[in-house]
């Protein structure tokens, strides 16, 4: 194996595969990058028989072979080089790595004991990368991080005609994000549960060229694979994993037909006021809200504890109301709508509240109001406030 390749089509390619690498692998080779170099150019891989990152780039290819080195420390050397042409060759069991006046050698790995990487499924369609990479950004709020609740920790994709609609809940916070995209069928009907970390990392590294490719193989028992495509600097790039296995809840009804009362607050302003009034609140416990005579009264704080209270305007539509709320739950939800404006759409005071861009107009008990452009709504539980 021998080739020569430009540094910062390299340096990417491999920073952007080896962002897959385990941090503990089962076996030692699954720390390793596979190098793989042709007449067609390099393709540079990672597995951990979850999910797989396959980056092809363009590349002078004077000897054909494979080789399969630290992904890591790989990785650390392409991004420390000078900025000039990179040459790497195998030399019996190391590949010598020759950069200006710097050179690395590296031990490799046996390449016989690297799994396949699995087959990318087919096509099912494609979506603006930017559109796709807010979107997930939205959705992913709300995923679980507990490991014991495995189900909790994906993102469900609900596929239908044009439209994809993405959920996500951690028990205390539910965030439904819906988007249009290009079904190569109008009629597909697909649904998956995607690892929420995975997802995430996916959509921000695919966002060089202009569309993503979705591909996705739903099988049994969690069997399914899916599977997305980008452009990146001189080539393509490719992740696969596995979905997760298990019933995702059926949140859709947790969103309410109608609601009593609703707010809009400038959005700036809320998150602000709730940065501050939070400093004083204790770990686990509530912010209050009230919203009351075109005023939202944000306090923290109890008894001989340090107490914060802060009011902001705001437009209210039906009764007032009072609640508390996790302080970083309601910012985390906040920080990610598009919208100036906001809008907090309640049935009662002790039910969760829905809040998303506001559109100017409340739409009089629509379920659908207030989502904005961005079809982005976030339903959050309320704490009990302290007495």
């Amino acid at each position: 194996m021998k080739f020569r390749v430009d540094r910062d089509v390299l340096a990417d390619a491999v920073a952007w595969a080896a962002r897959s690498l385990p941090v503990r692998p089962s076996v030692p080779v699954l720390s390793g990058l596979l190098i793989d170099a042709s007449d067609d150019g390099l393709v540079l891989s990672t597995f951990d028989y979850e999910t797989s990152a396959r980056a092809t780039l363009s590349a002078e290819v004077a000897d054909e072979g494979r080789a399969l080195v630290s992904g890591r420390l790989l990785s650390d050397i392409c991004r420390s080089l000078p900025a000039k042409p990179v040459e790497m060759t195998l030399d019996g069991s190391r590949v010598s790595l020759t950069c200006g006046s710097a050179r690395f050698s590296l031990q490799t790995m046996p390449v016989e004991d690297y799994p396949a990487l699995p087959d990318m499924p087919a096509a099912t369609g494609t979506v603006s990368s930017d559109v796709f990479s807010h979107a997930v950004a939205q959705a992913v709020t709300a995923a679980g991080r507990d490991d014991m609740l495995p189900v909790l920790t994906g993102v469900r994709i609900e596929i239908s005609g044009s439209t994809i609609s993405m959920l996500a809940t951690d028990r205390f916070r539910l965030s439904h994000r819906e988007l249009e995209w290009s079904p190569n069928s109008p009629d597909e009907s697909l649904a998956a549960l995607v690892p929420a970390r995975v997802l995430g990392d996916t959509a921000r590294s695919l966002t060089a060229g202009s569309e993503v490719t979705i591909a996705l193989a739903a099988g049994g028992s969690g069997e399914g694979i899916i599977g997305f495509e980008g452009s990146g600097p001189g080539g393509t790039r490719r992740t696969t994993t596995r979905l997760l296995d298990g019933e995702f809840p059926k949140v859709r009804s947790l969103f309410p037909n109608e609601h009593l009362t609703r707010a809009t607050v400038d959005k700036a302003s809320l998150i602000e006021s709730l940065k501050r009034v939070a400093l004083v609140a204790e770990r686990n416990t509530a912010v209050q809200l009230a919203f009351s005579d075109g005023t939202l009264t944000l306090d923290a704080g109890s008894g001989d504890e340090a107490q914060a209270s802060e009011s902001i305007e705001a437009t209210i539509d039906g009764d007032d109301v009072t609640t508390g709320f996790n302080p970083q739950y309601l910012l985390d939800g906040l920080q990610v709508i598009d919208e100036s404006v906001v809008e907090l759409a309640f049935t009662v005071a002790t039910k969760p509240v829905v809040i998303s861009g506001s559109m100017g107009d409340s739409g009089a008990n629509d379920s659908s109001a207030g989502t904005g452009d961005t079809g982005f709504r976030y339903l959050l539980m309320p704490r009990r406030l302290l007495s």
